[in-house]
């Protein structure tokens, strides 16, 4: 084949010299802009994964750039006057320019062209390439000719960063936050050769334009940068830039890049393929711009090897491609967003409120791919410090030995503590007769009140018979639903030291359907009820009754019914109430502005579609009584454009607050079935840790929660207060007791009646563990040495290339 790569850089230089390297017949030429042996930027940085697939592939380059790498385990905070270092962390950095160089001396050694000091405009410059490496960058020319095609889709992030350089040395990868008077600012500072050190400093816009940045030169933007980070770090060292790729910007927005398509046909028969930042752009704060380049070539090298290295089986070697390099680089792009959207709000949620040691948690785990049991394989004595630092601001008994996990902290609101901070989330169970609980009810919500947690709460229990989503829904508006609620309570209470929650809603446009095993969402066949709710809506298009719009005499009504069963679930013996105003049901109908179609005082701007669910929150607060707690659940994101967005939800929470709610439990969408969520492990954690920090009330966090590592992680990092978890205590109602064991906190008290089982299960566990300890130990004897720690060393927190 003949191959050209435009854009010599790290994808483009490894893909030609892989390919050489599978068939030196391939006529391959690199054509790059600059001069030879000539680039710019300063340090990128490698995991141990990407230098072990390096290493497979073509050990030459990988133990030269192993030789040029400069190592360190550590990272430092320096955040309000402290500095805090937490070791384990196995990072390797490497000169740019140092990087390229090894590049392309293998690259002639190998027989490969190498053009420099030539801009390439158009694809079409080379008619006659079998295969045309479109590796021009994240400013790519050949992506914007055929942007039609490629469908990229590219978002500039509102923070502004300049990327500098300095001839002092650090020996941690050292993150610097200093509060000006408009605002904040951070640095990001590593080491990349024996002399030389990135020096990235960031910072919201708002931040940037108060102090007149945007009318600063470049050296007046490097004489504030110094001045600011002079005193405890730079200490009269002076900042260099290297201005070439900055294309005249002293300051730059990220673009974070993502392409629809990868690959195509030009008009000349070449095949066109995207690949680096080109293609996709991971943000510095997690640096994998590089690694990402690097395994674009691997994998297109590789599918070569597989289907055949000839100009025949292009179409089909770039069609696997794609799909085999498509679900890891958006994975890693997730992780990338993560980082980056917790430095563009870090000034104003986290800075003020945190103190440096919960800062640095934070800092450490904002990608979700570090969790907490990860941490305490890098660094246990660090992370044990701050488990006792949580423990003692939670007010936590202090068990002999090992410091209490996050998660079996006690929690106090109003007059109620809770022992720990896990919550049995409200499961639909559709197995009430008439609206009256029974022995299922007992038996389920007993067992998982014996099973550990500090909360259970009873699936949505409905104020009025139409309320109902299903006849098998549980209510509270008969004397025996009160009646049957009070056993479940009163037997909770005498046999567990668990806490009893019910949670009152209202179906509304979603009533009236069919129990989930007989078709979720699907109307009665028969003895359908009327539906009301904020406008007329049909929720299933077409098959859906169609709800009245509710009249005032209506909300009158319906807020005398939630008071009612308020004041029941007292009577009953609830320690805590929830209010439903979520997932679409009658409340959260009229907050969404997809459901909500009002004219009148109740439509319209966000405060007005508030009023109803408020007024009946008003209405059940004054008759709960005052030393018990009462939250309120809310769709923080409708995931449907239209909708309720994150930032509507902090609203919607400050609103809640002020009419005087203790907590918010945050969920999201089930309001439109025209909605595209984004699923994850705890996907929505972060719409929790929003509202928390930004309308300063505790929340719940709910959403793919399922271990104790996940709870550990979200409380440890102040995400969230409490941690709703819901199949999980379906499959296991002691999920809490055995998710201790697991993570072998023994401190856990269990029922006194099951407490044999208790030793035994540690025991298990334990042993289970040691085994996987010795077989990766084993393991690891017979794989070649790593650069730098192990596999457990993955960089958490890295900078890296644009």
């Amino acid at each position: 084949m003949k191959i050209v790569c435009i854009g010599g850089g790290p994808a483009g230089l490894y893909l030609a010299l892989l390919m050489k390297k599978l068939d030196a017949r391939h006529e391959i030429v690199v054509v790059e802009r600059n001069r030879p042996y000539d680039t710019f930027g300063w340090g990128v940085v490698f995991s141990d994964a990407t230098m072990d697939n390096m290493r497979q592939w073509d050990r030459e380059t990988a133990d030269e750039i192993q030789e040029a790498f400069n190592h360190w385990d550590d990272i430092e905070l320096r955040f309000k006057g402290r500095t805090i270092r937490s070791g384990g962390h196995g990072f390797v950095g490497i000169g740019r320019k140092k990087l390229l160089n090894i590049l392309q001396a293998r690259c002639e050694q190998l027989g490969v062209e190498l053009v420099f000091e030539t801009e390439v405009d158009s694809d079409e410059d080379y008619p006659d390439a079998d295969l045309i490496i479109a590796s021009d960058g994240i400013f790519s020319k050949i992506r914007g000719k055929y942007a039609d095609t490629f469908q990229p889709d590219i978002v500039t992030r509102p923070n502004r960063y300049i990327w500098l350089g300095t001839n002092k040395l650090y020996d941690a990868f050292t993150f610097d936050f200093r509060k000006t008077e408009h605002g904040w600012f951070q640095a990001h500072i590593y080491k990349f050769d024996e002399k030389t050190t990135t020096f990235i400093v960031e910072c919201p816009e708002h931040v940037w334009l108060a102090h007149g940045l945007d009318k600063a030169d470049q050296q007046q933007s490097i004489a504030f940068c110094e001045k600011l980070f002079d005193e405890g770090n730079l200490e009269g060292a002076k900042l260099m830039t290297n201005a070439r790729h900055l294309r005249g910007a002293a300051w730059l927005n990220f673009q974070r890049v993502v392409c629809g398509q990868w690959w195509l046909k030009n008009a000349h028969g070449s095949h066109v393929v995207l690949m680096g930042d080109a293609v996709h752009t991971a943000h510095f704060a997690i640096g994998s711009g590089t690694k990402l380049a690097i395994e674009d070539a691997i994998e297109l090298t590789r599918q070569f090897q597989l289907l055949g290295d000839d100009a025949a089986h292009i179409p089909e070697v770039l069609a696997a491609y794609q799909e085999a390099r498509r679900i890891e680089t958006l994975r890693l792009q997730n992780a990338a967003w993560n980082a980056m959207e917790w430095f563009e709000v870090c000034g104003e949620r986290y800075c003020d409120q945190f103190e440096p040691e919960q800062l640095m948690y934070s800092m450490l785990t904002r990608s979700q791919r570090i969790s907490h049991e990860n941490l305490r394989l890098r660094d246990k004595e660090w992370l044990e410090g701050y488990e006792r630092w949580f423990a003692e601001r939670a007010r936590a008994p202090a068990p002999a030995g090992r410091a209490t996990p996050p998660m079996f902290t006690p929690w106090t609101v109003r007059g109620l503590t809770l022992k720990n901070r896990v919550v049995v989330s409200p499961m639909a169970q559709y197995s009430a007769v008439d609206g009256t609980v029974g022995d299922y009810h007992l038996v389920h919500l007993g067992a998982r009140a014996q099973g550990g947690a500090g909360l259970v709460f009873a699936e949505m229990t409905c104020v009025s018979a139409e309320g109902r989503i299903t006849p098998g829904c549980p209510g509270l508006y008969k004397p025996e639903h009160t009646a049957g609620f009070k056993r479940i309570a009163d037997w909770i209470h005498e046999h567990t030291d668990a806490r009893f929650g019910i949670q009152i809603g209202h179906a509304g446009a979603k009533a009236s359907t069919r129990r989930a095993w007989d078709g979720i969402d699907q109307p009665l066949p028969e003895g359908n009820w009327p539906l009301i709710s904020a406008s007329p809506q049909q929720y299933l298009e077409g098959v859906s009754q169609v709800s009245r719009a509710m009249t005032r005499e209506d909300m009158d009504a319906v807020k005398a019914q939630f008071v009612a069963s308020a004041r029941a679930a007292d009577e009953a013996g609830a320690d805590w109430l929830e209010l439903h105003c979520a997932h679409g049901y009658l409340l959260s109908s009229f907050i969404s502005p997809l459901t909500n179609q009002r004219t009148d005082e109740y439509g319209g701007p966000l405060a007005n579609r508030l009023r109803y669910p408020l007024e009946v929150f008003e209405a059940v607060r004054a008759v709960w009584p005052q030393h018990k707690p009462m939250s309120v659940r809310i769709s923080a994101h409708d995931w449907v454009e239209g909708g309720i967005t994150p930032a509507d939800a902090v609203e919607v929470a400050r609103a809640f607050k002020a009419a005087g709610a203790d907590m918010i439990d945050v969920s999201s969408g089930q309001v439109s079935k025209r909605e595209k969520p984004v699923y994850g492990r705890m996907f929505q954690t972060p719409f929790a840790d929003r509202i928390r920090q930004e309308a300063g009330i505790p929340t719940i966090a709910v959403g793919a929660i399922s271990e104790a590592d996940h709870v550990n992680s979200i409380l440890a990092a102040g995400r969230a207060d409490l941690c709703a978890v819901a199949r999980p205590h379906l499959a296991n109602p002691a999920w809490t007791l055995t998710e201790a064991a697991k993570i072998g906190y023994i401190g856990v008290q269990w029922p006194r009646q099951y407490r044999t089982a208790k030793q035994q299960m540690e025991s298990n566990f334990a042993r289970e563990k040691a085994a996987q300890a010795a077989a990766v130990a084993a393991s690891a004897i017979h794989q070649p040495a790593a650069p730098a720690g192990g596999a457990l060393h993955e960089p958490a927190v890295a900078a890296g290339s644009v």
